[in-house]
């Protein structure tokens, strides 16, 4: 969560374009940014897991057996002066990187309607046009965050069902298939490279970023302020 918002922070101030993908070190729980702490208690699975609140709104994403990504970008970039393009723009890319290896993945039309007045707690219970679906299922969602000139948009694709949150299946599950993941990413790379009409060289953060980043693990993300805020 510090690299990602010491990345945006970067691309305000310098204009530059960022992608990022990773994984967790232990199944984590990430909050969205306008969720109430005390809703993970809510969630019987992941009570015992690490938790962190990310900088963008939505529901809680259970990191386990999932790719995480991050995209940062300038404004000036003519697809984030829109951020449903960019959105879709990204997800289209997923969608056709999931379809090169077999997986018949494509794009939510529309929204369903929560039929409680509450949303549901995790992410992928939700739905929102444009998600990732596999059959019925949310496999791929996204959520952005707009900071002085530039535009953080990250998100997640779900590998397999995890033990923490056994109620959603899958790539593995729905379409019965392990996917390489470093395949997958460099696939994807090139293809958010053709779509974003961007060239992607891979590097190392700056000095500046990482004491940016050492500071804001210490200062927020690692401390029950930022955490149990609501």
């Amino acid at each position: 969560m510090a690299v990602d918002e010491a990345l945006l922070e970067s691309a305000a101030a310098n204009g530059g374009c960022t992608l990022r993908f990773y994984g967790w070190s232990e199944p984590t729980l990430s909050l969205g940014y306008f969720q109430d702490y005390a809703q993970r208690e809510t969630h019987h699975a992941s009570r015992r897991c690490a938790v962190v609140r990310r900088q963008t709104g939505g529901g809680a994403i259970l990191h386990d057996r999932e790719l995480t990504y991050s995209l940062t970008i300038s404004v000036a970039h003519p697809l984030a002066q829109d951020a449903s393009r960019l959105y879709n723009a990204v997800h289209r890319a997923l969608v056709g990187t999931l379809n090169r290896f077999g997986v018949s993945a494509y794009l939510s039309a529309a929204a369903t309607q929560s039929t409680t007045p509450e949303q549901p707690f995790l992410c992928f219970q939700r739905r929102a046009g444009g998600d990732v679906l596999v059959g019925d299922s949310k496999i791929g969602g996204s959520a952005q965050r707009r900071r002085r000139g530039a535009i953080l948009q990250h998100g997640s694709l779900l590998w397999a069902r995890s033990p923490q949150a056994p109620e959603l299946p899958g790539i593995e599950e729905l379409a019965g298939k392990r996917l390489n993941h470093a395949e997958f990413i460099a696939d994807c790379q090139q293809q958010l490279g053709t779509g974003l009409r961007l060239d992607f060289e891979p590097r190392g953060l700056t000095a500046t970023e990482q004491q940016l980043v050492r500071s804001l693990a210490v200062e927020k993300y690692d401390t029950a302020g930022w955490n149990r805020r609501r």
